[in-house]
């Protein structure tokens, strides 16, 4: 099959995956093994499927098929370094865990560059005396402890960033340290014709509604403050318009219903202040009678005895 046949089969596979799937997987395959790409087709089976392909050859198909997908012009951008797609029609954090999940350890390479900090931990190397020198040249503390060389407190070696010297790829390995960990990464998620990075799928529903809920505010208080009515500012506007309305007929004879026993407070205080310790009075009344009753009854009993009662008991 020639290189011009190879690629009709391809932009024919392409338009198929963007016709038949709402969302693509943007991933880097940087340092990804064979092995690795069948592991993730295979954990991908029936919920999506992956795509790789040279970039002239995407950008070119793209093009082509944003004649009938314009939306697909976002994609362009990202089309770049190695890449590959990854279509699916399922739930998007899901899919995005399995295609995180395949990673392998990887030793340091001379050279490479360092994606997260690299630490010798501390301990017992097992290795002979001899060595210490080696140990001394990278400022790695030790000490001999029972014939063998041993680390006396954890190192970073490498900084997040830093380029893997010869001598630390050298110590990593003899160490059987493999601090490198390559898989696929996801450079971009394009759903229902935008493009976004991945730790937007990490929001939640509670972050969303709390974000909403501030525009929402922050339209209210604009709209309030132009005086230029909105959908969020109308509830505040009727309450502040009520609030006004009861200020003028307090100052005024105009009065309805719900504010007549308002006005009535107002203009009679003293009626209702003397309401409270009617009732408070109304309520020690019982206690008090009973106090009287309890009392008139030991009187009775004093008198019945004539004073001497428990002087024979």
């Amino acid at each position: 099959m020639g290189v011009k046949a190879n690629k009709t089969v391809y932009y024919e596979k392409l338009k198929g995956y963007l016709e038949d799937y709402k969302s693509i997987f943007v991933v880097s395959v940087d340092h990804v093994t064979s092995q690795q790409m069948h592991e993730i087709r295979k954990a991908l089976r029936g919920r999506g499927v992956v795509l790789m392909g040279k970039n002239t050859m995407v950008r070119r198909a793209v093009r082509v098929l944003m004649t009938e997908f314009p939306e697909y012009e976002r994609l362009l951008p990202h089309v770049k370094g190695n890449i590959g797609f990854v279509f699916t029609n399922d739930d998007l954090k899901e899919i995005r865990d399995i295609i995180l999940s395949n990673r392998v350890a990887a030793p340091a390479k001379a050279g490479a560059t360092a994606p997260v900090d690299i630490y010798i931990p501390a301990g017992n190397t097992g290795m002979e005396p001899g060595k210490t020198s080696f140990f001394q040249a990278l400022g790695v503390p030790t000490k001999i402890a029972r014939g063998t060389i041993e680390i006396t407190t954890d190192l970073k070696l490498v900084e997040a960033g830093g380029r893997v010297g010869a001598s630390e790829a050298t110590l990593l390995n003899m160490l059987n340290i493999s601090p490198f960990s390559y898989g696929m990464g996801i450079a971009q998620v394009y759903d229902d014709g935008q493009c976004f990075p991945s730790s937007v799928l990490d929001i939640g529903e509670d972050a969303l509604l709390k974000a909403f809920l501030g525009v929402v505010q922050q339209i209210a208080s604009v709209s309030l403050a132009i005086n230029y009515p909105t959908l969020p500012s109308v509830i505040h506007s009727v309450v502040n318009a009520y609030k006004k309305a009861v200020s003028v007929a307090l100052c005024t004879d105009y009065s309805w219903e719900a504010i007549d026993e308002l006005k009535d407070r107002i203009a009679n205080p003293d009626a209702y202040a003397s309401a409270a310790p009617a009732a408070a009075a109304s309520g020690s009344a019982p206690e008090a009678s009973k106090t009287e009753e309890k009392k008139d009854e030991e009187e009775e009993e004093s008198e019945e005895d004539g004073g001497f009662g428990g002087l024979f008991d």
